[in-house]
């Protein structure tokens, strides 16, 4: 390792820490206080990944945090409100299946990171992804968008401990508490919010062996699933979902409640390979159980509400949307243009979807909306009483023939 003295000499005093609690974050603490010979301060963000966050106030103050450098917040209202559901209007799957869990929660802790190094007068904000993943890039991005001269420290790319053995030997050696189900070579690692639970490595590298069901925490297995249905209804406003079987719940509330549906039910398991943005493929699998849901039902709700040429220009644009998320560039004025156009077709998709959920399968049952675009009357097979004349059909067809005959006739 690189001598304190050299690391001091960076002039970094402080430094605000991500910081779970578990074991490479907090090895990541005492190697920033001994290399770096700096203070840190230590932020926890609660986006609903269902632990009990007050152990990591009790291991940083046992590792010389002071309290008043200790921050734990709950940012689950914020996360769903104006990070999940902005992205969800604009129903971005990453490579046309991904639902963004783990890419989504990034730019808030980010966010929030940069905000409290400004509070407390950081030199510089840490984190503990690996130098292999696509979480250095989104953490930094965001930090670097936000706080364009902020430093940043990122260990992994540093450091010398290179296993999970190095790391409980540095922990042991400094006297860090080891939980007994670190000591072991971890089966797989997880990252977890509100929206999504995602797992990845060792029993999940071969893409041909399938998913031990161990791995599940979110969803029961789809056979396991009651074998009757169950209907509820999603309520939207501007593109946004407000109340579910007519309750009107928050933002973090709604998803929650979704989640247990689908838990239920087994919806949402998603066994992918994917392109990371650094230039490997791998292989993970997410549960999105609330999320899968919603986005069945936002797209329903879209079907009636908006026009042909909104609709598919959404579609061109949410894959485009994706990307920019998975890889990072969440505060980019790219996403934000996109965004704005997103939301601006959101304006009238409001109304009442209605779904059977039955055995990891989301099923639209029904659909209304004040603002329909739907009309039966032109629609019908029946007698419309002159709201729609067959006969324009036959220009509009010999139109937009015009140049495939032109074509047929040189080449024919």
């Amino acid at each position: 390792m690189t001598d304190s003295r050299t690391r001091s000499a960076s002039g970094i005093n402080k430094v605000v820490l991500a910081y779970s609690g578990g074991l490479d974050t907090s090895v990541i603490l005492k190697w920033l206080q001994q290399e770096y010979g700096c203070e840190v301060v230590t932020f926890t963000a609660d986006l609903g990944q269902g632990e009990e966050l007050e152990p990591a106030r009790a291991k940083a103050e046992l590792m010389g945090v002071k309290p008043e450098h200790i921050f734990i917040d709950d940012l689950r209202e914020e996360f769903v409100r104006d990070y999940v559901f902005p992205m969800m209007r604009a129903n971005a799957l990453y490579e046309g299946l991904y639902l963004l869990g783990t890419s989504i929660a990034r730019p808030l802790i980010a966010k929030r990171q940069v905000e409290i190094a400004k509070q407390v007068g950081a030199d510089a904000v840490a984190h503990g992804a690996t130098g292999k993943g696509n979480d250095q890039v989104r953490f930094e991005l965001g930090y670097y968008a936000l706080a364009p001269d902020i430093k940043v420290i990122a260990p992994w790319r540093e450091w010398d401990l290179t296993s999970r053995t190095r790391l409980i030997e540095f922990a042991e050696s400094h006297q860090i508490p080891v939980s007994k189900d670190k000591r072991g070579e971890a089966p797989f690692s997880t990252d977890a919010n509100l929206l999504h639970t995602s797992s990845e490595g060792k029993v999940l590298e071969d893409p041909w062996d399938e998913v031990p069901e161990y791995v599940f925490s979110r969803t029961v297995s789809p056979e396991n699933a009651p074998e009757m249905a169950e209907t509820i209804t999603i309520d939207f406003e501007r593109g946004d979902p407000v109340a579910i079987n007519g309750e009107g719940l928050s933002p973090a509330s709604l998803l929650a409640k979704l989640n247990d549906y689908g838990r239920t039910h087994g919806i949402g398991r998603l066994d992918l390979v994917e392109n990371r943005f650094v230039g490997m493929k791998s292989r993970g699998m997410y549960e999105t159980p609330g999320g899968t849901i919603l986005h069945q039902a936002h797209r329903a709700i879209e079907q009636l509400t908006l026009d042909r040429g909104a609709a598919h220009l959404k579609d061109e644009l949410g894959p485009r949307y994706a990307e920019l998320v998975y890889n990072g560039f969440w505060f980019s004025p790219e996403r934000e243009m996109l965004q704005a156009a997103v939301d601006h077709s959101q304006t009238k998709v409001s109304g009442t979807v209605r779904l059977k959920l039955y055995k990891g399968g989301v099923y639209v049952t029904g659909r209304k909306s004040p603002n329909s675009l739907y009309s039966k009357k032109v629609v019908t097979f029946e007698d419309d009483q002159g709201a729609y004349d067959q006969r324009d059909a036959a220009g509009f067809i010999k139109l937009n023939a015009l140049r495939l005959r032109l074509l047929g006739r040189r080449d024919g």
